[in-house]
């Protein structure tokens, strides 16, 4: 499976994506910033279990996204330390090249708003209800 994670990550790199899962013969692709693109794939119900991500950047919540869809290992170029511990902690494997305390937002001038939101929580099923209204808040409905 290694060789799907690399797969995933040099296609990451190599293209303007923000985000890509692989399997070995699926390829899924984003250009979608922050937890859309795993929002999407989580309610499309497909399953994931087989698939590699890399992604640019992984707060926990994105963290948690990947654990529902049951990703098995990740690259990130850039990661937070929780982020980190909501996949070590669920078993997910992890290559990432910069590890960073918090993960800041668009403009730079604060932290994620989704981030901020799950800080505290410990359970995937949360995290995704937390996320959902974070984002309708944002989008203001």
């Amino acid at each position: 499976m290694h060789s799907n994670l690399e797969f995933a990550k040099n296609l990451l790199l190599a293209q303007d994506y923000t985000c890509v899962l692989y399997n070995g013969k699926d390829t899924l692709t984003s250009n979608e910033r922050g937890v859309k693109p795993l929002l999407q794939w989580l309610e499309s119900g497909q399953d994931m279990t087989d698939f590699c991500a890399a992604d640019k950047v992984i707060g926990k919540g994105a963290a948690f996204l990947y654990v529902l869809l049951g990703i098995k290992q990740v690259y990130a170029t850039v990661i937070s330390e929780s982020a980190k511990h909501v996949l070590e902690k669920n078993g997910i494997a992890l290559e990432y090249d910069t590890l960073v305390d918090r993960i800041m937002n668009r403009t730079r001038t604060g932290f994620c708003p989704i981030e901020t939101a799950v800080a505290e929580i410990e359970d995937a099923n949360e995290a995704l209800r937390v996320i959902k209204a974070t984002l309708r808040e944002l989008a203001g409905n």
